[in-house]
């Protein structure tokens, strides 16, 4: 007789603590269920502002919450700090890197990871934002490269270290090139009085016709609008065919010599996906049944980024309202379930979507409403702190908001990797 068969109360295992895992979790708490959770993380991150740690202006701590902290009123839940090595989904096992699990039902959250298309070159090259060492990283690079051009003497050199190029006009590409560019404008120029910062060039490439594409042409033209106004170059219809260290190669041949490349003009389904049998779709993105269950096996549940899901004919976008959605329509389907029903088809619910462009500029969309500049910027502060998890979080931010709003500095300026600011040139050419 099976472990699972010996079990007096039946265990749903959910893998990955992102928006999805973590809704569906609050759902199954003191439900009569075992509830086991499981991520190579000990903390729900939240990626919506994993720019502004990239930026110097939230600790990376803000945006993440321990996941046992979390769940320590939740009755009847267990976390495992392990990597998911593999599926055995007939015999209702999941394996990890410390041992095996059985289950008796399977959400599957694993969320996505940046989809660089195959270009290597870019990959190599290139930085995103999808984890919280992704945005320190990058942050250290873009702080130890103004250390590295004030002591260069080459202009060439230090225009090249000047230059970002941002590639993806999405929200994450939009939010991250405008606090860029008020970074460099209003701090670094206090910060670095020797440097001309008017060589320093922010680069948003789109290989669309406009940024923002899901939201209405006026916002689109005020966030482009804007975002110039602040000094960004928005260039639409462009695509980039490869990167070098130094370098980035667009489609037409043009070659943009920058120093940093970031990349947000894609995801894909996590590795997660490769693990589950069956053909993909686009993205590596799971084909789902209407009840987001995985079709042939019963009692498996896929959401998030990893679900392919249909409605009014377009697959449902790879955002976090999505799988907050799908996480709690999964718990739901599964305590219907041992209550002997069947749920009804999930459907999405969409609200709108925002975008902030900078300090007191935003763009908002939903429910038939299009906001655009100080109250759609007070709307995006208002609900990221309201699905920020944790109250410290929430103050801290809201803090260091309203420090950078009345003094436009950003605190968080540390360089925590010296070799950030090892010299680029030999060094004759360094020497003061």
């Amino acid at each position: 007789m099976s472990e699972r068969e010996t079990r007096k109360t039946k265990r749903v295992v959910i893998v990955g603590m992102g928006f999805g895992g973590i809704r569906a979790a609050q759902c199954l708490a003191d439900c009569g269920l075992e509830v086991v959770l499981v991520d190579r993380n000990n903390y729900h991150l939240f990626q919506p502002l994993l720019y502004q740690v990239a930026t110097a202006g939230l600790e990376q701590e803000s945006i993440a919450y321990p996941v046992r902290a979390l769940i320590r009123g939740w009755k009847n839940l267990s976390f495992r700090m392990t990597e998911v090595t593999g599926l055995s989904l007939e015999d209702r096992y999941v394996q990890t890197e410390a041992g095996g699990i059985a289950y008796d039902y399977l959400i599957l959250a694993g969320g996505s990871e940046t989809n660089y298309f195959g270009n290597k070159g870019v990959e190599q090259h290139a930085f995103d934002l999808k984890r919280l060492p992704d945005a320190e990283s990058l942050r250290n690079t873009i702080l130890g490269i103004f250390e590295q051009a004030v002591q260069v003497r080459d202009p060439e050199l230090r225009r090249q270290l000047l230059t970002f190029v941002v590639v993806g006009g999405g929200p994450t590409g939009v939010e991250f090139a405008g606090a860029l560019s008020e970074l460099i404008r209003y701090v670094f120029r206090k910060d670095y009085p020797t440097l001309d910062l008017d060589e320093s060039r922010v680069i948003l490439l789109e290989a669309a016709p406009a940024i923002l594409l899901a939201m209405p042409e006026k916002l689109r033209e005020y966030a482009k609008k804007n975002l110039e106004r602040m000094g960004v170059e928005v260039r639409c219809n462009t695509m980039v065919a490869d990167a070098g260290p130094g370098t980035v190669t667009l489609a037409g041949g043009e070659v943009i010599v920058a120093r940093t490349l970031f990349w947000s003009a894609g995801v894909k389904a996590a590795p997660l996906a490769g693990m589950v049998p069956g053909d993909k779709g686009p993205g590596g993105r799971i084909p789902v049944n209407p009840d987001l269950s995985l079709p042939g096996y019963d009692g498996v549940f896929v959401v998030g980024d990893m679900a392919l899901v249909m409605q009014d004919g377009k697959p449902l976008p790879m955002v976090a309202p999505v799988a907050m959605q799908q996480g709690r329509y999964a718990a739901r389907a599964i305590l219907q379930r041992e209550q002997g029903g069947q749920p009804e088809p999930f459907r999405y619910r969409d609200k709108g979507s925002m975008a902030t462009i900078g300090r007191s500029s935003a763009v908002a969309t939903g429910f038939g409403v299009s906001l655009s500049g100080y109250f759609a910027w007070l709307a995006w502060l208002f609900l990221h702190l309201y699905y920020l998890i944790g109250f410290r979080n929430r103050i801290v931010v809201l803090l260091n908001w309203a420090w950078y709003y009345w003094f436009h500095e950003r605190q968080v300026r540390l360089i925590t990797t010296p070799e950030c600011t090892e010299p680029v040139l030999p060094k004759e050419n360094n020497h003061g």
